[in-house]
């Protein structure tokens, strides 16, 4: 889903990304319809796409860990490769998919010691990008692995906070770092592979010709996975009262997986945040449309977390229940 708050550009007309030639975006092929599909050895059936091709199969209902998206376009050698492979999980790239500008993602953690390394190394297996590691004083010595991981690997990095002050907290921490140092993408992820990290470069291209990338459960192709009845209600009935109060014309406020602008990051006034829970998700998503944002929602499928505790609690709710209103009323 496209939303455009502003004039449209030579790029995005009426909400849709104007054709380009092909390799314009670092030798990607840009066709949507640039796709095979391929069976492999063991009767698994996946897809070879470009990038806009795989945006169209998403749509259709396919799982994009059942897709491979070809460098440059060159489908046989994806082919080739898978045949060689033949892997059983997600569809790991060669190398990590590089996507023109600098990029950040920023990964909060919260006794997420099981999670960690795992996820640092899967975001780097798909995307060309820097980590920094937002730690708010883990018990369980998250601090320490971030640490380590840091000291071994270029490109990671770690902040360190002392208290636990929310969510919206640790990314606002982390756009500040990531804003004073020149990045020009920022990401939002989850350290627990709810957001398949598989996705990251989908939302980096996407990012491309648009200042704030969403990725969405509730746009066609999307969806939840291991979700309880309660929990399913609670996000749409979350999305549903941010609608009601904020405008409609986006179909997951709450969504955590984010890709931003830095341009739009400082057109905010980031310092006048006040959601610090998941509410702070619709907060920066009405603060993007109030600053004009140009905005895309890619269809995503959110696994519930298998390591760790949720985050989710009754406060972080109940939270949402008075920032919402005040968004809308100014108080």
């Amino acid at each position: 889903m496209d939303t455009t708050s502003r004039q449209p550009t030579a790029v995005q007309r009426a909400g849709e990304t104007a054709p380009r030639p092909r390799g314009v975006r670092g030798g990607f092929d840009d066709d949507a319809h640039h796709s095979r599909t391929f069976r492999l050895p063991s009767g698994r059936e996946v897809y070879v796409a470009s990038f806009a091709a795989a945006e169209r199969l998403i749509r259709t209902g396919i799982d994009s860990r059942d897709l491979m998206i070809a460098r440059g376009g060159d489908l046989d050698a994806a082919v080739e490769r898978l045949r060689e492979e033949n892997p059983s999980g997600p569809l790991e790239p060669d190398a990590p998919h590089v996507i023109g500008p600098k990029l950040l993602v920023c990964l909060p953690t919260y006794n997420e010691a099981d999670n960690l390394e795992r996820m640092v190394k899967a975001i780097r297996t798909w995307l060309a990008c820097d980590v920094l590691v937002i730690d708010d004083g883990s018990p369980d010595g998250t601090g320490k692995i971030a640490d380590r991981l840091s000291a071994a690997l270029d490109g990671v990095h770690v902040l360190h906070k002392q208290d636990k002050a929310g969510l919206g907290h640790a990314y606002l921490a982390g756009f500040a770092w990531g804003l004073e140092r020149g990045y020009e993408r920022l990401f939002q992820i989850d350290c627990d592979f709810s957001h398949a990290p598989w996705d990251i470069a989908r939302l980096a291209y996407a990012g491309l010709d648009h200042e704030l990338v969403i990725g969405s459960r509730y746009v066609p192709g999307g969806g939840t996975e291991g979700w309880v009845f309660r929990r399913r209600m609670l996000s749409k009935g979350g999305n549903l009262y941010a609608k009601l109060f904020l405008g409609f014309g986006i179909e997951d406020y709450t969504a955590g997986f984010r890709c931003y602008h830095a341009s739009l990051l400082r057109r905010i006034d980031l310092s006048n945040i006040a959601a610090s829970g998941y509410s702070f998700q619709v907060e920066m998503t009405y603060r993007s449309r109030q600053a004009g944002a140009t905005i895309r929602e890619l269809p995503i499928r959110f696994v519930d977390r298998v390591e760790g505790v949720s985050k989710m609690t009754g406060s972080i709710a109940r939270e949402a229940l008075r920032v919402i209103p005040g968004l809308r009323f100014g108080r």
